[in-house]
Order: structure tokens, then C-alpha cells, then sequence
């Protein structure tokens, strides 16, 4: 009977003469197997698979994405969209946030020269930087002779803007945005500024006081009758639009006075 220990410990395919000399070999070395008779082995089988036929398309598809990136892996390619330039060709920030300093300027020197035409672009460009400027100065000015009028500012240009809005459209052909409407009754109110500087110096409750109010009242009316017209191709109606635009500036002088 033969006992499990006189099995070997696994079947080989190498030869069983894998040690014995080759003949004519010197010094009676041991000559390496040949193995060019066997079948490969489960390795080189997986391996020669891989290669061929199961990894294929993968290998196919990363020399394809190798030979779309031309970048580096720090420095990635730059998109076609931004040019060679970057973001040298931007717009300024202060340009995309509506601030337009040119654009300032030139309105409130159009405001500040009544008498002078107005040009029938100058509002294209409708801005509320410069509105909330002028109503932020007045209250800051009033606010030095001991007045705190900032809600009653912002609440009457609220009410008057929503007011020459409606009353616009129904004057004009082509209308009119609210945005236009609040950017020159704010920008209007600059000559206001002059009346609540002097009243900081002296008291307007008095003759004094009431002729430089009327002359600030119809100063701001003007102005904004005028680009109100320029911008809406309303020549012949300035006096009709100069009428509710004093009675609204009328209430800033009162706040200004009392």
C-alpha cells in the first residue's frame, strides 16, 4: 500500500531529466531545460489575452487622449475662447458693475448747465451709482444742521419715481424704463445740495431761504425736463414735464428749509 507521503507534492511539466548533464557538456554542468515543447503557462496565457484582445480598446483610447492634450500636466492648455490675450481684453470691473466715471461726469455737468442742450444719448447709459450718491451726500448734509431725513429721501424718491414713471408713458410714443426715470430725478438733485450746504451756514426760514428754494425748485426742474425730453424725442412737451418734476423737487426743499 502506498502511503500519501510517497506522492509527489504537485504534478510538474518540467522533465524528469532536468538535472542530469547534457552530453559533451564541460565539467558535467547541468545544460538549462528546454522548454520550447510545453505548453505556456496560465501567466503568459492571461498575459498574451490582456494584450490582445481584452485591454485593447482602453490602450486604443488613452493614445487617443494623448494625442488630443498638448498641455502640460502643471500648465494646462489654454482654451481657444479666451484668445492669446487672456483676460487682458475685459472690461474693467467697475464698467461691468454700470460705474462709469466718464458717464458721471457727464450727466451731472449737464445737470449743473441747465441752458446747455442735452445730448440724446446721454442717458442710454442709465447708472444708479450716481443717483445714490447725490441722495446719500443730501442726507449726509442735512444731517449736519441736526435734521435725519434719510427715510423721508429714499420714500419720496421711491413715490416720485413710481409717479413720473406712469406719467411718462402716457406722455410718450416710445416709453420709458424705470431705471431712466430714477437716474435723472436723482442726478437732478444736485443743485439741492447747494441749498442744504447754505442752509447749514444760515437759516432758511426766511425770505432768504424761500428765494434761493424757489430758484434750486426750478433749476432741478429744468434740468430734468430737459433730459427728459432729450431721451424721449419730446420737444414740445418740456413744460409739461417740467410741472410735476417741480412739485417733486418742491418736497425736497421743504425737507431741506424746515
Amino acid at each position: 500500500m502506498t502511503s500519501q507521503y510517497d506522492q509527489p507534492f504537485f504534478q510538474s511539466s518540467y522533465p524528469a531529466d532536468y538535472s542530469q548533464p547534457a552530453a559533451g557538456a564541460p565539467g558535467g554542468a547541468a545544460a538549462p531545460p528546454d522548454y520550447s515543447n510545453f505548453a505556456p503557462s496560465q501567466a503568459q496565457q492571461q498575459n498574451q489575452f490582456y494584450n490582445q484582445g481584452a485591454y485593447g480598446a482602453p490602450q486604443q483610447q488613452g493614445e487617443n487622449y494623448g494625442d488630443q492634450y498638448s498641455g502640460s500636466v502643471m500648465q494646462p492648455e489654454q482654451p481657444a475662447a479666451m484668445g492669446a490675450t487672456g483676460f487682458d481684453e475685459e472690461a474693467p470691473l467697475l464698467e461691468e458693475l454700470g460705474i462709469n466715471f466718464d458717464h458721471i461726469y457727464q450727466k451731472s455737468l449737464s445737470v449743473l448747465h441747465p441752458t446747455k442742450p442735452a445730448d440724446s444719448h446721454i442717458m442710454d447709459d442709465t447708472d444708479l451709482a450716481g443717483p445714490l450718491v447725490v441722495c446719500i451726500l443730501l442726507g449726509m448734509t442735512l444731517l449736519l444742521t441736526g435734521k435725519v431725513q434719510f427715510g423721508y429721501i429714499y420714500g419720496m424718491g421711491v413715490l416720485g419715481s413710481g409717479c413720473m414713471y406712469a406719467l411718462l408713458n402716457l406722455m410718450s410714443v416710445s416709453g420709458v424704463g424705470i431705471s431712466t426715470v430714477i437716474s435723472v430725478l436723482g442726478y437732478c438733485l444736485l443743485p439741492m445740495l447747494f441749498l442744504a450746504g447754505v442752509s447749514v451756514l444760515i437759516s432758511l426760514q426766511g425770505i432768504i431761504g424761500t428765494l434761493l428754494a424757489v430758484l434750486v425748485i426750478l433749476w432741478c426742474s429744468i434740468s430734468a425736463s430737459k433730459l427728459f425730453v432729450a431721451a424721449l424725442v419730446m420737444e414740445s412737451q418740456q413744460f409739461l414735464v417740467a410741472y410735476p418734476c417741480s412739485l417733486l423737487y418742491g418736497v425736497f426743499a421743504l425737507l431741506t428749509v424746515f
